[in-house]
């Protein structure tokens, strides 16, 4: 499967953007997929995380009732939304996604994931 994620942009602290990631080659509908960030001079963290299978989703605790994880019905794309957004979220974002399943309580590891997008940069001004 190719992602390929957009959305990013400049945003005034506060603001909100909302990321996309689209799917080619074959629908989300067969594992679970997940948002990452990697911020200058920082190691890629996990941000929020979706179960396919049973809705499951993981946040950080940095993005917990700001962040938002969702798909389509058609599940071609996946979505984060962000409110809120803060300086420390600026980052480059990515997601990714994995053919097969990953316990809930492994979703936050990126070394499971076997696809990934190319990046969408989100840069939070003061």
């Amino acid at each position: 499967v190719q992602l390929q994620a957009s959305g990013g942009g400049l945003v005034q602290a506060g603001g909100s953007l909302r990321l996309s990631c689209a799917a080619s080659g074959r629908t989300f509908s067969s594992g679970p997929v997940a948002w990452f960030r990697q911020a200058p001079g920082k190691e890629r963290e996990s941000v929020a995380a979706m179960e396919l299978w049973t809705l499951g989703t993981y946040y950080a605790d940095s993005v917990k009732g700001r962040f938002t994880i969702s798909r389509d019905r058609d599940k071609k794309a996946v979505y984060l939304e962000m409110n809120n957004l803060k300086v420390d979220d600026t980052a480059v974002y990515f997601c990714a996604t994995k053919y097969g399943r990953i316990a809930p309580s492994a979703l936050n590891r990126a070394e499971l994931y076997d696809s990934w997008g190319q990046g969408t940069l989100v840069t939070v001004s003061s």
